[in-house]
């Protein structure tokens, strides 16, 4: 991230030199006009440049809270699958099965939400559970064709319960990168200060598109930072797919 500001840094200087040893040894004849189209076209460059950065971070911070909705509908949905086809196994194995996966559930949603809220990655003990639920669903060597095919179906649940955990921890830590940030803030500072400088003379319709463009920047980036955080603000992912299936967790 460093390197990166320091070179965008570095390039705005190097154009700043130019724009100086110009004006400074080559200087435009007294008698010549202002280049007002200049102005212009870079005030409407910048605004382009800046919508483009602006629509990359919304799509990116959409997706990641699309991901985090769809991993843990799937989550959910898997468990509880596991927990109806505990009826097709043995007794001893039904029992354990269904105790295994209520530990589970009660676990992710009163313990790790509350800690993926916060931007915590859940730890260990939510894995060691999830271990638990797969030791809990062995059949005994005489077990019936149906309770076989029960137990290889409930290993294919857990394969999919096992896939979205994992991707609902990585969307806990994933977010919007920092150069991002950069461009969006620095990008909307500038696209304001061009409004002063260009094209538009200081009057009440200058007042009022200075302001109604500021305050849009400013809706869409917080509208991004709500949307940087899946499982914290406005348009969280919440618990309600667990506790669909499971109410008393």
């Amino acid at each position: 991230m460093i390197e990166t500001f320091a070179v965008v840094l570095g390039v705005a200087l190097v154009a700043a030199g130019v724009v100086v040893a110009r004006h400074r040894y080559w200087p435009p004849a007294p008698e010549a006009e202002p280049r007002e189209d200049v102005a212009e076209y870079i005030s409407m460059m910048v605004g382009v440049l800046y919508a483009l950065v602006l629509g990359l971070a919304m799509v990116s911070v959409w997706e990641t809270r699309s991901g985090a909705e769809s991993h843990v509908q799937a989550e959910a949905s898997a468990a509880h699958q596991i927990l109806l086809l505990s009826a097709g196994l043995p007794a001893p194995e039904a029992r354990r099965t269904r105790g295994a996966v209520d530990a589970y559930v009660h676990h992710v949603v009163s313990a790790e939400w509350p800690a993926m809220r916060d931007g915590s990655v859940p730890g260990q003990e939510g894995w060691a559970l999830l271990d638990a639920v797969r030791a809990s669903g062995g059949v005994p060597a005489d077990a019936t064709p149906v309770q076989q095919a029960t137990l290889q179906e409930t290993l294919a649940q857990l394969g999919v319960l096992d896939d979205a955990r994992r991707g609902r921890e990585a969307d806990v830590g994933s977010g919007l990168s920092p150069v991002l940030w950069f461009g969006l803030i620095v990008g909307g500072m500038l696209t304001v200060a061009f409004m002063f400088m260009f094209g538009v003379k200081r009057s009440v319709t200058h007042v009022v598109m200075v302001m109604g463009l500021t305050a849009l920047i400013t809706f869409t980036v917080l509208l991004v930072y709500q949307l940087n955080q899946p499982f914290n603000g406005l348009f969280a992912v919440d618990s309600t797919p667990f506790t669909r299936y499971f109410p008393y967790a």
